[in-house]
């Protein structure tokens, strides 16, 4: 549950992220947001992936790789941290991977299956977890970081966008 998530396996930079979601288990999160997720996308137009709301902004194709892409790098972090493996993890220039990933490139139907693949593989991972790996600290960005509180930064991040769309985009 969200709300039963200390504060001490997250940099608090992340609470906005956190608080955007609802008091439940990460597993029914993580879920119930694909359902969302891949339904807003299916009523997106492939012509949508090119808009931007304003001059300099990432375009809406910009945004749905940004989500995978932290996803990923949340997935990893949450893996690399349950396996107990020391290293500290570094941070990533997100500005530096969108151009990188030369997103208007790609079609809806793309980002619809790699999220999905992406999220299913999230979500396995998170089920394999066992209580003691879940909750095990180690270091992202400089910061603490456990497994669950990287799957729920990661589902936060993903609703985030998603209501930027909304508000900002108009979708």
């Amino acid at each position: 549950m969200t709300s039963e998530l200390p504060t001490s396996e997250y940099n608090t930079f992340y609470q906005t992220y956190i608080d955007k979601l609802p008091d439940e288990e990460l597993i029914k999160i993580l879920k119930d947001q694909k359902t969302e997720y891949v339904s807003f996308l299916k009523g997106l137009k492939e012509d949508d992936l090119k808009h931007a709301y304003a001059e300099g902004k990432w375009t809406v194709a910009q945004v749905l790789q940004h989500v995978i892409d932290t996803e990923r790098i949340f997935q990893y972090r949450a893996l690399t941290i349950a396996r107990e493996d020391l290293t500290p993890l570094p941070g990533f220039d997100h500005d530096a991977y969108v151009p990188a990933s030369k997103a208007n490139r790609r079609s809806l139907e793309s980002y619809i299956a790699e999220f999905e693949a992406v999220r299913d593989a999230g979500i396995a991972l998170f089920e394999s977890f066992e209580e003691d790996m879940s909750g095990r600290v180690g270091e992202a960005s400089r910061s603490q970081l456990s497994p669950r509180a990287a799957g729920f930064i990661s589902a936060g991040h993903q609703k985030h966008h998603l209501l930027l769309f909304k508000s900002h985009y108009g979708l």
